[in-house]
């Protein structure tokens, strides 16, 4: 759906899709929507301003049925957020949902690629017309970026770390346990051509600056790493990854805590099953 998903480059990887996000200061919101203004509602754990332009008010596809169903998603997301990595923001947490003009218009310079959404001191989400798959999934990859920060305002999380975590958690918010067969198969071909990116090359503070390729790898790779340490650990490593990294502001000594191996040990583990000796 052109409003939330963004194609991939075919020619140089076969996957469908790939929805762009990333974690990047936030433009400060205005008071204009596409009807004129946001509306505002409230959960438990989140406040929404939302300007989708929707023909109807109320009912089942109007503005407030729509907010609501956000409002749920963020809060079902908030949820299983809890249970599978252990993080919980400690305040109320902003959300604004635009309508997919202005997003545009307001926030393409930050990016070199479409963005579906940003979390920069609030989740910013590119919206659409109603709930939909996509829409979900952004809700959810932007939730973590929102957690990480809370959980450690002062603290610079390397990008391979903060996007691959929100990318294995938007794909559970679909049911998606691992790689699919065309992700793990674009790696390899990458790995055996030799442009298999290391880490270090992926702790920048965020991929906003990329191109669309490049970027389109370094979210890929950074996904599959963490999925590599889920195999290894399960949900429950991951979550005592998360507490040890942000409790000792320190993300190989966090590694360490949490896997009893080395960063670097762990990365070689990795490359190896990509095919790179």
């Amino acid at each position: 759906m052109r409003a939330i998903r963004h194609r991939l480059l075919r020619a140089l990887v076969s996957l469908p899709t790939v929805v762009f996000l990333a974690a990047s200061p936030s433009s400060a919101i205005g008071n204009e929507g596409a009807d004129g203004r946001f509306e505002r509602r409230e959960s438990l754990h989140f406040t929404l301003y939302q300007d989708v332009d929707l023909d109807e008010h109320s009912g089942l596809h109007g503005s407030r049925s729509f907010e609501q169903s956000v409002l749920r998603a963020l809060e079902s997301a908030y949820d299983l957020l809890s249970r599978s990595l252990d993080l919980r923001p400690d305040r109320k947490l902003d959300v604004t949902v635009w309508d997919p003009a202005l997003f545009d218009a307001r926030f393409a310079g930050l990016f070199r690629f479409p963005a579906a959404g940003f979390y920069g001191g609030s989740i910013q989400i590119r919206g659409d017309v109603g709930m939909s798959p996509g829409l979900i999934r952004v809700l959810h990859h932007e939730l973590v970026h929102a957690a990480l920060d809370s959980a450690a305002p002062d603290f610079l999380i390397p990008a391979w770390l903060n996007e691959g975590l929100a990318e294995w958690f938007e794909a559970r918010s679909i049911g998606k346990r691992s790689l699919a067969a065309g992700e793990r198969a674009a790696l390899e071909r990458v790995a055996r051509s030799g442009r298999l990116a290391f880490l270090a090359e992926l702790s920048r503070p965020s991929f906003g600056g990329l191109a669309p390729d490049a970027a389109a790898f370094a979210y890929l790779e950074s996904y599959a790493f963490i999925d590599f340490l889920a195999r290894r650990g399960g949900d429950a490593g991951l979550a005592e990854l998360c507490a040890d990294v942000l409790h000792s502001r320190n993300v190989e000594r966090g590694v360490r805590l949490a896997y009893r191996r080395e960063l670097e040990q762990l990365e070689r583990s990795f490359r190896q099953e990509l095919g790179v000796h």
